[in-house]
């Protein structure tokens, strides 16, 4: 959870980042001249197309954590990280929200160390809130 808001505060950032560039160099262009409008742009193209290839090569760097060996059983489900509410059964009726997942721990195990569930198994390297595998369950 806390990295999804990491995430959302940086989406944020960027977008009021780029807002007041585009004023800026819109104001620029309006009251200098389209000549310094040009060359003040090409400068921040230059700028934003390098800090692009940063941000492109750390996403390369850092990557996604591997997912480890698929789920085997039918209905199964497995997460490298904790899981808030898995239903693999059928006709299930729930009249509150789902937990949230339970925060790891400090001693979480690999996602390579997560074992494979079987039929209907619910697996996960952080913890699970809540687990329905039947069918026709109702939660009040």
């Amino acid at each position: 959870m806390a990295g999804s808001r990491g995430r959302r505060w940086l989406w944020w950032v960027v977008c009021v980042l780029s807002a007041v560039v585009v004023v800026a160099l819109v104001l620029v262009s309006l009251l200098v001249d389209l000549d310094t409008g040009d060359r003040v742009a090409s400068v921040v193209g230059a700028v934003t197309g390098v800090g692009g290839v940063a941000l492109a090569m750390y996403g390369l760097k850092s990557g996604p954590t591997a997912a480890g060996p698929p789920a085997s059983g039918t209905r199964s489900v497995q997460s490298g990280q904790g899981i808030g509410r898995a239903v693999t059964g059928d006709n299930n009726r729930f009249h509150r929200p789902a937990p949230e997942a339970p925060a790891p721990g400090t001693s979480s195990a690999p996602v390579s160390d997560v074992p494979v569930p079987g039929e209907r198994g619910v697996a996960a390297a952080g913890g699970i809130g809540e687990a329905v595998t039947g069918n026709g369950n109702e939660q009040e």
